[in-house]
């Protein structure tokens, strides 16, 4: 059943590397709770204690807005083949934006996707794997590309106008900063 760790061990990062699809979830004391499923090979382990993955452009952006509150997130993986097993990530995250000097560092660790926003580092205290055995199988049948392509014809302009738009703030009114920090 459950066990608890403080850091990935090289089957567990084993493990992730073999997803193709991972939760993200999010919270400030007072907000709701957010949790957004991710995938396009987003998702990049630095060290068994830290874990980075590009953001793409979408239709709100409460991480973002919540990890700048309230720097608490969780990243969950579940085996949807072979040997169940969910694995949850415990952790302080930080996000990091295009005129972050960190978001050079970063950037180039992932294959570029049209719309990415920024970088989310998640520093992990807490490593738990349970059992899984209820989530179902699923075949994985490839990568969808409506984003890719929706963010493609909007262009650079489209994506900073829908950013304003669209992302400066989330569901709650907590402001995103991705004006300020992505277009200045």
């Amino acid at each position: 059943m459950g066990q608890k760790f403080d850091a990935l061990s090289d089957r567990l990062i084993e493990f992730i590397q073999q997803q193709h699809l991972f939760f993200v979830g999010t919270a400030t004391e007072h907000s709701r709770v957010n949790i957004s499923p991710k995938g396009m090979d987003s998702l990049r382990v630095l060290t068994p204690n830290r874990v980075i993955w590009l953001n793409v452009t979408g239709s709100g952006n409460e991480t973002a807005g919540h990890i700048q509150q309230h720097p608490r997130m969780t990243i969950m993986f579940c085996a949807f083949s072979g040997k169940p097993m969910i694995l949850r990530l415990y952790g302080t995250a930080s996000v990091i934006h295009q005129n972050d000097a960190e978001w050079h560092e970063l950037f180039h660790l992932f294959d570029p996707l049209p719309g990415a926003r920024q970088i989310f580092d998640l520093n992990i205290d807490l490593v738990q794997t349970s059992c899984g055995m209820a989530v179902p199988f699923f075949d994985y049948n490839g990568e969808r590309e409506q984003l890719n392509n929706w963010a493609e014809k909007k262009g650079t302009t489209g994506i900073e106008d829908y950013w304003r738009e669209k992302n400066s703030k989330t569901i709650d009114g907590i402001t995103t900063h991705i004006e300020d920090k992505n277009l200045s």
